[in-house]
């Protein structure tokens, strides 16, 4: 088992920043493709970023340019770095970890092929 725990939400002005991190234990391995997702009040999650193995990063249309995700394999750690923060990026926001599908695919943005997930961490951007 993968066990993710998110920290460093909170409240914040738009325009302002904020980072999240998430730290994974247990059976962890640099294989695992990491990614963001976020659900607010009445809608569904939603894909936000994610960053393969080897450092590639992906990102949906509305956070790209404002925000950055990273991983420190040797640390076994996950970050997302929020710039220039919108009142619609308020949101929970979830750490997941995706292994190597059939044919050693990865489906960056699809969260239901994420296996592992983190309890949230909740980020309110204020208008």
């Amino acid at each position: 088992q993968v066990q993710l725990i998110e920290s460093g939400g909170g409240l914040v002005q738009a325009g302002g920043s904020l980072r999240l991190s998430c730290a994974a234990s247990g059976r962890t391995s640099s294989s695992y493709a990491m990614g963001w997702f976020r659900q607010a009040p009445g809608k569904e999650r939603e894909f936000v970023a994610a960053i393969s193995w080897s450092g590639n990063t992906y990102y949906a249309d509305s956070v790209k340019g404002r925000f950055t995700i990273s991983r420190d394999n040797a640390k076994n750690t996950l970050d997302l770095q929020m710039n220039r923060l919108k009142p619609e990026d308020t949101a929970v926001y979830y750490c997941a970890a995706q292994a190597p599908q059939p044919g050693g695919l990865y489906y960056y943005s699809i969260g239901n092929k994420y296996k592992y997930w983190g309890q949230g961490t909740q980020v309110t951007v204020s208008s």
